[in-house]
């Protein structure tokens, strides 16, 4: 297991890049606790998997170094990093058994039988595989299949970490909750360092105790869970996160009192004199707004019911507004009033979590 520090890296795919915009990773600065396990969230082309190949050493950064406990692993190839790598589709080979399939990696490296014999066993048993062990790997469903390319990982005793880049994508959906609790059960189990890479923030919060969230090539947020829902340092954050995701609209500041389509709105982030013309945003969660009798007027445009909630959608001045409400609310048919709560009222700045959080 290591610690996993990356430092000052960047990363373009141009022999001679010109502009940030070159870049398929800007500059990041990271730390990973030996044993923790992290996720690396985000959209398609956000640089995930670019980054994840950097660590495994399958591609070499432009620039900074990578180290694993302390040492600079940077120009170090693959096979002496020690990484165990899961991708989207189950590398298996079919022909072999399962216990020959968990067994490969450990008789590559001239592990004692006797060993290899015991180890397999206990990762069987971990992966609830222990009846398939004398069954062809051809004849497993899917998520069998992944359970086996996740073994080839755990059934190793010298790994710094294990990378799952989108894992679950080609598993059944009633599978995937059952898969990702067993890998969460797995990590509690044997606190190797794991890096979980997806684009879905379903598997990334329930797997990780630390997410990373990345959007254009740079890491905007790392955090918990529920620190991504309720404190998101970025618009990207708020609006990534969630279902409906966070409200971003439009707002202006005057005289040190921000304004959302004219009305008055209390913001629980600081607010910073002085700031010209700066680009301002309101973010607030649909479930921190209320329907009222007074407020900001809105037209009511769509109701959809999703069992225990209805999701609302409102509309102030041409900009829509989700809003959250509990399954028995009675719902105004053309207008109504919504009212912000205000400790969950965030104001941004060219995307950023403008000033800082207020006490209370």
């Amino acid at each position: 297991m290591a610690k996993i520090v990356l430092n000052n890296l960047k990363h373009s795919y141009y022999d001679n890049p010109r502009s940030e915009e070159d870049y398929a990773l800007k500059e990041i600065d990271l730390e990973w606790d030996d044993g923790g396990a992290y996720a690396l969230l985000g959209p398609s082309g956000c640089g995930k998997t670019t980054l994840l190949n950097i660590i495994s050493g399958l591609l070499s950064p432009s620039q900074g170094q990578v180290f694993f406990d302390d040492v600079d692993v940077t120009n170090v190839p693959p096979v002496d990093r020690h990484i165990a790598q899961v991708f989207q589709f189950p590398v298996v080979y079919d022909t072999m058994t399962v216990f020959d399939n968990l067994a490969f990696p450990l008789r590559n490296r001239n592990v004692d039988e006797a060993q290899i014999e015991q180890r397999v066993h206990d990762i069987a048993e971990m992966l609830e595989l222990s009846d398939s062990l004398s069954r062809r790997a051809a004849g497993l469903t899917a998520d069998g299949k992944q359970k086996i390319s996740l073994g080839r990982g755990l059934v190793r005793s010298d790994v710094n970490v294990i990378m799952f880049d989108e894992p679950l994508t080609v598993i059944d959906p009633h599978l995937k909750w059952k898969l990702r609790s067993k890998l969460k059960e797995l990590h509690q189990q044997i606190r190797t360092t794991m890096i979980y890479v997806t684009h879905d923030q379903t598997e990334a919060l329930t797997f990780a105790d630390k997410v990373v969230v990345m959007h254009d090539g740079q890491v905007v947020q790392i955090g918990s869970p529920v620190e991504l829902f309720e404190k998101p340092q970025h618009t990207f954050v708020g609006h990534f996160i969630g279902s409906p995701g966070m409200n971003i609209l439009p707002a202006k500041v005057d005289n040190g009192s921000v304004y959302f389509n004219g009305h008055q709105v209390e913001v629980s982030s600081g607010i910073v004199a002085g700031q010209g013309n700066a680009e301002f945003e309101i973010g607030i969660r649909p479930e921190f707004i209320r329907l009222s009798e007074d407020g900001i007027p809105v037209r009511i445009e769509a109701v959809n019911d999703a069992g225990r909630h209805q999701v609302v959608t409102a509309v102030s001045n041409g900009t829509r507004i989700n809003l959250l409400v509990p399954g028995e609310t009675a719902i105004p048919s053309e207008t109504a009033h919504v009212v912000f709560d205000t400790s969950q009222t965030r104001l941004y700045q060219a995307g950023w979590l403008a000033g800082g959080e207020r006490d209370g």
